[in-house]
């Protein structure tokens, strides 16, 4: 078992979820067992759509103690950053093609004391990451085009998720832990690479064994039976 495959990390995207009852949703993830919510915001203008806003990241903050991983979808993002972390936001990740100022808005998430990703459309070449690999926490790699939810897995992102990989191995990056007592840990746990995009039991092992550590799921976690029971099943894919 690779270092990466004995941290997997699930989180449901509330995009799927009835937006009537976000609290009592957020509730419903918490329940499951779920690692984390996954808060997409979209602006009608960087993908053709609108979704969630500060105050409904506020009320999913008051209804959960979970960790809430902010994914923008927004042209200018650094403009919102203040707003979303106000609003609880724990991670803020934005996209690399919504703005010039990547570099400004990392450092400026990571000033303002929460995590900050950096996400990667599918038709965007891999070359670029290298660049941005130490600057981030995280690096999301798109596996549908952004701004629908219910969208077919694209398997060719599995080679991006294998070359971000195993760039992290060869540069040794990662990120610290914490022990039982909360002291550091000085090794080093895998860097997150996260898939977002027609992840369900079965498109989660390939992305598993390609790189990825942190699956974002949405209309696969809110049609099974037991979501609790789905996302165990997501993570078990560590194991092959």
């Amino acid at each position: 078992m690779k270092d990466w495959q004995q941290h997997i990390i699930v989180e449901p995207s509330i995009l799927s979820a009835d937006f009537g009852n976000l609290a009592d949703e957020a509730k419903k993830i918490e329940a499951a067992g779920a690692d984390a919510v996954h808060i997409d915001v979209m602006d009608g203008h960087f993908v053709p759509n609108l979704t969630l806003g500060p105050k409904a990241v506020s009320s999913i903050n008051r209804a959960t103690s979970l960790f809430l991983d902010v994914h923008l979808m927004i042209y200018q993002p650094f403009e919102y950053v203040e707003r979303f972390i106000e609003a609880g936001a724990d991670r803020i990740t934005f996209h690399l093609e919504a703005t010039e100022d990547v570099e400004d808005t990392l450092d400026y998430i990571r000033k303002c004391g929460v995590q900050a990703g950096l996400a990667f459309c599918p038709e965007t070449s891999s070359s670029i990451i290298p660049k941005y690999l130490d600057k981030c926490d995280l690096i999301l790699l798109m596996t549908v085009h952004p701004g629908f939810g219910g969208q077919a897995f694209m398997p060719e992102v599995l080679d991006k998720i294998r070359f971000t990989r195993n760039l992290c191995n060869q540069l040794a990056i990662g990120k610290s832990g914490k022990t039982e007592d909360g002291k550091e840990n000085q090794n080093l746990l895998p860097f997150d690479i996260q898939v977002d995009g027609g992840i369900d039991d079965k498109t989660s092992a390939l992305c598993i064994e390609a790189g990825a550590n942190v699956l974002v799921s949405g209309s696969y976690l809110y049609k099974v039976p037991d979501m609790s029971e789905a996302i165990k099943k997501l993570k078990q894919r560590q194991a092959l």
